[in-house]
Order: structure tokens, then C-alpha cells, then sequence
């Protein structure tokens, strides 16, 4: 998997720097030519003589050589590399490509990056869990990063703890998990729906629902990750874009449904309505803002049902994966709407399973087919459930 593969391999100020001696000589038996960018305090924890003997390639640490001002070009490291692993990734660095902070050769020849990335996270147990690096984490994450997550135990620290960076074995067969999954989509059209619609009542007031759209996300994140070409139309949502080949946000049911209509018929492998469209909007949007009354009728007229409508035009080999939010009744109602709307199989929470629905990050889902099959999962992480549903996905094909 990974012979003859270009890597670039960082490395920053951590005590696990000492590993990535381990991790060069483990990814040159596999066949791979590695390159490394050192950032400065890496080189108080392991010296670039020894990452350069082993890797067979002079390190990078600065913008240029102060010996002769030979120029080390971030842009040419990102265009060689078929690969990028940053290992280990400290809180400070991970913050930085959060931020998009480009202040060393490593942070600018990631801003440059067209390639996959594999960061290591290594840090003392508090500042992983530190709220913070928690959200830069998934920031990264969401933005496409594979993390490889650490692991516990003792610190240098003396905590016990998750923060220690994953062993190099371990790198390295995620690493070469991780691109065998990127195959299993690889030539599949991918168009996915998330979020929730707004729908204006006045200049000022409106009605929706809660959803935060991060399953729907998850779902694109994690089926680009395998190798798909995936377009997103989202409703509004306050969380990071996905890496995906396009997003197209709007706003009400009529504008996800002129623009998932649209796009169905350019013409795609798999359609996934994992949106809360409104089922309701105002059979009047009021041109000013309504004034404070004792009591007000609003009267609310029933939206284009999308995915009924390409349910109708759905071509043989096409296959729709629809969701269910239930509060009562879910396996009869999820049954229900699958018929209706012609999916191959549709996925159940309730709003009764502690743990699953809206805002959270985690879900509790069961999948059921056409063909009558339930498949039930625990609750998971919306990134599990995401990589649950893709694998799911896989079967249908």
C-alpha cells in the first residue's frame, strides 16, 4: 500500500519526537521515500542528523538555508508529497493549523497541501482535554484530517492518561488502513443533503428546526475520505465546511429543493436526504416586521416534499438513503416513509433514546431496507455512525 508513496513527515517539540526515528525507518520498509520538516523546537528532542541518516534526505526546518540562502519551498515539499503525516503534533501546532497560522515551513507547507494528512496528537493528558484543543482537533477533523487519536497511559508528565502519541506500528497501519478505505468510493457521485431550511415569517422572525447538521457533515466528510466525489447542499448550519468537491448552501425548502433537483440531475450514483427540510413554511412572508400583538395567526402551507420527488425520478442503479427523526411510532413510520419515498433504505433515531437526535455529537440509529431488514447500532459517535451508514452504503452497492 504504501510502496513508492511520497511522504512528508513533521515533526514538532514534543518528548515523543524520539519516535519518529522508529516511524521513518518503519515507512521506508514499506517501500516509501520520506522526506522530513523539522519545526525549531523539534530539534531540542531528537537532532535532524539522525532524522536525515534515516530517511536518506536532507531535513527541513527553516524557510532557508542561513549557510548559502539556499530557499526551502513549502509550496514544491506539498507538491512532491502523496502524503503528509505530522508525528507528533502538539497542542501549539495543532492550534496553528486550526487558526491557519502560517509562521514555519511545516504550518505553510500544510496551508499548501493538496494531499492527505495524518496528524499524531502527543501532549500532556490536561491540554488534550483541554476544551480548546478538543475543538482544534475537530476542527482539523472536519476539515478532512485524518487524526490518529492518542493513547493512554503514562506521561512524561507523570499523569496517567490519554497523550501519548500512538506508536509508530500503529501509524503506520492506519495509515495504510486509511487509504485502502479512500478506495472503496473511489468513482462514485456522491450527492448529499444536511441541515436544517429556514423559512421567513417576516424580515426579522422565522421558523426552523434544531438541526445542527453534523450528521449530514460527518456523512460527507467521511465518504470523501473514501475515495467519493461528493457535492453538499446544506441548509444553515455554525459548524466547518467538510472537504468536499462543493457546497451548496441555501436557505428554505424551496431553494433545497430547486437546488437538490438540479443537481439529481446531473446525474449521481448515490442520493442521501439526510436533511431536516421543513415540512411547513408561511403561506405569506410578511413584507415589515409583524408588531407585538396579544395573539397572532400564522397560517403555514406544506413544502415541496424533495425527496418523494426524485424518489419519483429515480433511475435504475441509483440508490437514496433517507433519515427518520421519531418521537413515538419510529420502526412504523420510518417503514412508512421508505415506501413513499422510494428509498433503498432509511435511517431511524428517536428523539425517546437518550444520546441521538439533533445538536449532540453522538446517535443512536437503526437502519432499515426496502427488502424489510432492521440493522440496529449502539450509540455512537456521528463520525462512527457516519462510517457505519458509508459501510452500510457498501453492501447496497
Amino acid at each position: 500500500m504504501l510502496k513508492g508513496k511520497r511522504i512528508l513527515l513533521g515533526v514538532t517539540g514534543s518528548i515523543a519526537a524520539y519516535k519518529s526515528a522508529l516511524l521513518i525507518r518503519l515507512l521506508i520498509k514499506e517501500g516509501a521515500e520520506v522526506r522530513v520538516i523539522m519545526s525549531a523546537a523539534a530539534k531540542h528532542f531528537i537532532t535532524p542528523l539522525t532524522l536525515a541518516t534515516l530517511s536518506k534526505n536532507p531535513i527541513s526546518v527553516e524557510f532557508f538555508n542561513p549557510e548559502d540562502g539556499s530557499w526551502n519551498s513549502h509550496v514544491s515539499l506539498a507538491q512532491w508529497a502523496d502524503l503528509f503525516i505530522i508525528a507528533p503534533a502538539t497542542a501549539n501546532i495543532i492550534a496553528k493549523m486550526a487558526a491557519g497560522v502560517g509562521d514555519s515551513l511545516l504550518l505553510t507547507t500544510y496551508l499548501s497541501l493538496e494531499v492527505p494528512l495524518f496528524i499524531a496528537p502527543a501532549m500532556d493528558l490536561n491540554m488534550y482535554l483541554h476544551p480548546a484543543t478538543v475543538a482544534n482537533i475537530e476542527q482539523l477533523r472536519l476539515r478532512g484530517a485524518h487524526i490518529i487519536d492518542a493513547a493512554g497511559g503514562e506521561l512524561a508528565s507523570g499523569l496517567e492518561g490519554k497523550g501519548r502519541m500512538e506508536e509508530p506500528e500503529a501509524i503506520v497501519e492506519e495509515v495504510k488502513k486509511t487509504l485502502a478505505t479512500k478506495l472503496l468510493f473511489k468513482g462514485k457521485k456522491i450527492l448529499i443533503t444536511a441541515g436544517p431550511t429556514v423559512e421567513e415569517i417576516d424580515p426579522v422572525r422565522y421558523i426552523s428546526n434544531h438541526s445542527s447538521g453534523k450528521m449530514g457533515y460527518a456523512l460527507a466528510n467521511t465518504l470523501h475520505s473514501m475515495g467519493a466525489e461528493v457535492v453538499l447542499i446544506s441548509g444553515p448550519v455554525a459548524i466547518a465546511p467538510p472537504a468536499v468537491e462543493s457546497i451548496i448552501e441555501v436557505e428554505s425548502a424551496q431553494q433545497m429543493y430547486e437546488a437538490t433537483v438540479e443537481q439529481y440531475r446531473l446525474g449521481y450514483h448515490i442520493a442521501i436526504f439526510a436533511a431536516a427540510v421543513a415540512d411547513f413554511t408561511p403561506q405569506k412572508v410578511l413584507s415589515q416586521k409583524i408588531k407585538r400583538e396579544e395573539e397572532i395567526s400564522l397560517k403555514l402551507i406544506p413544502t415541496p416534499d424533495l425527496a418523494a420527488a426524485l424518489g419519483r425520478e429515480k433511475r435504475e442503479g441509483t440508490i437514496h438513503i433517507g433519515f427518520a427523526l421519531e418521537s413515538d411510532s419510529g420502526v412504523e413510520s420510518a417503514k412508512g416513509k421508505l415506501l413513499r419515498k422510494n428509498f433503498d433504505a432509511i435511517v431511524l433515531n428517536s428523539l425517546q433514546e437518550e444520546g441521538a437526535g439533533f445538536k449532540g455529537d453522538t446517535n443512536k440509529i437503526t437502519i432499515l431496507t426496502a427488502q424489510g431488514g432492521e440493522h440496529p447500532y449502539p450509540l455512537k459517535s456521528k463520525k462512527e455512525v457516519a462510517q457505519d451508514i458509508a459501510h452500510f452504503i457498501l453492501k447496497l452497492i
